[in-house]
């Protein structure tokens, strides 16, 4: 593939602290347009994320995958969709200028889904608390049980040809979107691939990961669309 375009999507929630700094790190020489999508913050995000530079949609639905949907929804009805989208977090925890090593994989050998492993890269200390560590263990464990396919993390930094991820026909809105994805390529026979990412630790808290609830809710809606997808036709 020879001078993709690329599409980059950022999902926020209160991110007002991160999200510009996020947008000013990702290589312009690389992203053809960045999009992240205001999911019903109460803060100023959307405000910072235009000031750095990104198109800004707004997705009232609160749900990760909601957010993504908008924004794949946005680059599908555009004059030239991308070829590749880029997903990353709003929180400043992944390093943006390692998308050259995300990319890759597609670009050279043929993958239609990569992902940036935290578990094979650098991760600062506290970066990832230890029930994530574990659900990122179970997770890939089952699916690699379930499905055959060899993953390391469900790492929110990823890559994927654009084509490919509208023929998977994503429906979970909330926290099983990752792993829905990651599934339902494997499912597809899809080319999957990971490559070592670094991550530090997040600017701000974590709505998931930092409370009880949402570590929980978490879990069970990863587990259970790993078993609803098992008898799912597709």
């Amino acid at each position: 593939m020879s001078k993709p375009k690329i599409g980059v999507i950022i999902p926020a929630f209160n991110e007002e602290q991160a999200v510009g700094w996020v947008v000013q790190e990702i290589p312009r020489n690389i992203a053809a347009e960045i999009v992240v999508v205001n999911n019903n913050s109460t803060d100023s995000t959307q405000e910072v994320a235009a000031a750095a530079g990104a198109t800004v949609l707004s997705e009232k639905r609160q749900g990760y995958g909601w957010a993504c949907m908008k924004a794949i929804e946005y680059f599908r009805d555009s004059a030239q969709p991308p070829d590749i989208v880029v997903f990353l977090d709003a929180d400043h925890s992944d390093y943006p200028q390692e998308m050259p090593v995300l990319l890759r994989p597609i670009l050279e050998d043929g993958c239609d889904l990569v992902i940036g492993s935290r578990a094979l890269g650098q991760r600062e200390r506290g970066a990832l608390t230890p029930q994530q560590i574990f659900g990122n263990w179970l997770a890939t464990t089952l699916v690699r049980w379930f499905y055959g396919v060899r993953f390391t993390d469900l790492g929110p930094f990823r890559a994927m040809r654009f084509e490919q991820l509208l023929a998977l026909g994503m429906s979970e809105m909330t926290y099983g979107w990752t792993v829905e994805m990651q599934v339902k390529a494997a499912k597809q026979g899809m080319k999957c691939g990971e490559v070592p990412v670094n991550y530090r630790r997040r600017i701000g808290y974590s709505k998931v990961s930092g409370t009880v609830r949402g570590t929980i809710g978490a879990g069970y809606k990863i587990l259970a669309t790993i078993f609803r997808l098992l008898v799912s036709s597709r």
